[in-house]
Parts: C-alpha cells; sequence; structure tokens
C-alpha cells in the first residue's frame, strides 16, 4: 500500500484482486484510523484498528461487528499508464482518462537511459509550475549543470486554454554542461527547447542539441517529464523522468546527467523554491503586485489559464 496526501485529501493506493490499481481516501468512517496502518489481502485493505475491511470501490466487505450494509468510504479514479499513477480527485464522473498526456517517451526508453526522482517541496505547485515555464532561471540558478544559454534566446509561446507551449531557440552558443556529450567543448551548438505544459502541473521538456550548421535530428532529442502534484497549499510533490535515446547503455552518461539533475533539482531548485514560499506566506501571488519581465510571458500565461480553469470549476460546483 502507498499513502500520500494530495490536494490536501489523505489516499491510500493499492492493487486490486485482479492486480488493477486501486485509490481510497485513507480514512475508516468508523473511529477515523488511516487504512494504510492496517493489511492488504487479496484486493482488500483491513482496518488495523478495529477490522472493517474496504474494496478498491471505497466498500465494505467485511465488518466483524455487523453487517456491512451501506458502510463505505470515498473512491477516487485511478489509471496506470506509461508508469504513471494518475489519480482523478475530483467529481467521479468528470474523470477522462484520454485527457492524460501522451508519455509514452518513458515506456519507450531503456530502462538504463530513464533517471527518475521525487522531490517533495515546501511549496505551493504553482511556483513550482513557473520555474520550469521560464528556463532563464537555469542561467543564475544552474550555471555548471543546465544553464548558460537561455538569456538571450529567442522564444515563442503558443496555445492557450489548458495548454501551453514555449519554445527557446539558441544559436551558436556555448552549449550547457549537460549537452556536453553531444556537442564537446568547445564546439559552439544550436540548441532547441521545448516546454509543453498540460493543466494544472504536467509539463514535458523536448531538448535538442547539434554543433552549429549542422542539421537537426528530432529522433536525437531527449524528453524529461516534470509532475506536480500539489500536497496543500504550501507543498507539492516534484516527480520527474528524463529520457533519452541516444547513449542508451553507456552506465557514465547516465549517471553524469543522473548527477547533474540531483544537483539542479535538489540542491539549487528546492531550496529556492521554499525560500519563495517562505516570503510569500499565505498571500495571493497576484496580490503582491509582482514585477513582470519579457521571461515571464509563458509562466504569466499559465497561471492566468490556470485561474480561469478554477474560475469556471468553482461557477460549476455552485
Amino acid at each position: 500500500m502507498l499513502s500520500r496526501t494530495l490536494l490536501g485529501e489523505n489516499i491510500v493506493m493499492f492493487r486490486g484482486k485482479e492486480g488493477a490499481p486501486q485509490a481510497i481516501l485513507d480514512r475508516c468512517p468508523h473511529r477515523f484510523a488511516p487504512l494504510s496502518a492496517g493489511r492488504l489481502n487479496d484486493g482488500v485493505v483491513t482496518c488495523g484498528y478495529h477490522g472493517l475491511s474496504f474494496d478498491g470501490e471505497g466498500r465494505c466487505v467485511g465488518n466483524p461487528h455487523g453487517k456491512p450494509g451501506a458502510i463505505r468510504t470515498r473512491s477516487f479514479p485511478i489509471v496506470a499508464r506509461n508508469m504513471i499513477l494518475w489519480v482523478w480527485m475530483g467529481d467521479p464522473d468528470q474523470a477522462d482518462a484520454a485527457r492524460i498526456p501522451d508519455c509514452s517517451f518513458i515506456d519507450e526508453t531503456p530502462e538504463a537511459a530513464r533517471i527518475t526522482g521525487t522531490l517533495p517541496t515546501g511549496a505551493h505547485y504553482q511556483l513550482i509550475v513557473d520555474n520550469i515555464m521560464d528556463l532563464s532561471h537555469a542561467d543564475y540558478l544552474h550555471p555548471t549543470t543546465l544553464g548558460g544559454m537561455f538569456t538571450g534566446a529567442k522564444t515563442h509561446v503558443s496555445g492557450g486554454n489548458d495548454r501551453l507551449l514555449i519554445e527557446y531557440n539558441a544559436v551558436d552558443c556555448n552549449p550547457a554542461p549537460a549537452f556536453h556529450s553531444i556537442v564537446p567543448p568547445p564546439q559552439k551548438a544550436d540548441v532547441r527547447v521545448e516546454v509543453q505544459w498540460f493543466a494544472a502541473g504536467v509539463m514535458i521538456l523536448a531538448a535538442g542539441a547539434q554543433p552549429t550548421g549542422t542539421t537537426r535530428d528530432p529522433g536525437r532529442d531527449s524528453f524529461t517529464l516534470h509532475s506536480i502534484t500539489p500536497e496543500t497549499d504550501g507543498s507539492a510533490h516534484y516527480f520527474y523522468c528524463s529520457t533519452r535515446p541516444f547513449l542508451t547503455d553507456n552506465v557514465e552518461v547516465s549517471a553524469s546527467i543522473k548527477a547533474a539533475l540531483e544537483k539542479a533539482f535538489v540542491e539549487e531548485d528546492k531550496p529556492m523554491l521554499e525560500l519563495q514560499q517562505r516570503q510569500i506566506g499565505d498571500a495571493d501571488f497576484w496580490s503582491l503586485n509582482p514585477l513582470l519581465l519579457p521571461i515571464d510571458s509563458a509562466a504569466v500565461q499559465v497561471r492566468r489559464a490556470l485561474d480561469k480553469l478554477i474560475d469556471a470549476e468553482a461557477r460549476d460546483e455552485r
């Protein structure tokens, strides 16, 4: 069993009798003990406090103190796809698996060339989304790993509503150290990076580099998933998975990329995001009148799109 707090709700995930993933509220309706502190047997969770049992639909299927009757706990739609568990926390009738972003690049990449990580972060999820939608920060926060070429790169933002794309093109530049396995120094490079955002917190980053003046081969682009799931109003689960289609069996390259990502995400991004959150506190982001620069275009458009989606959902609930 796996217990997680998502959007302020404690849920427990497990495999049902047939092996399909299940998700139910991690709280027994009797005395509110966490079901994850109980036992899982043959797809049924039994509360460790008084023995009530629940299946993946949240139905009570065993009550040693009487009949199960109408006893139940809340269940959540859940789908396993591309090595990811996708949980729908809203109205079950509105769950639509067709809206899950295509992350098939994860399955298609050999395990040795996949680098994954989970980063619990004490910051609002939108701050983390801002961070990925504005890669210019890499030039200053990650100068020894991912940065050095985004400030001044040509950018283009497109899309809207629940999806948005920002493209970066840096021509004849000194590539970031992360690209040195493709374009070793002192060669100059043409670098293209795209970040596609899917509401509310899923981003897929595609990146490619080649020696300046040579033809780009999209088949050599690397892809990285950044998936941000809110935990509470001031914390989030940050999941990432980096893949590459080149040097897939090279252990040294994998170790180098893993070290670079951990340095950038764990040692640099996480502390900065948590410091931002402390400065903001409980204040509304826009109420602080943030200074907006041209580099903020994509992040601002994402925030405004989210505001509209959240407002529309609130109206529907009323």
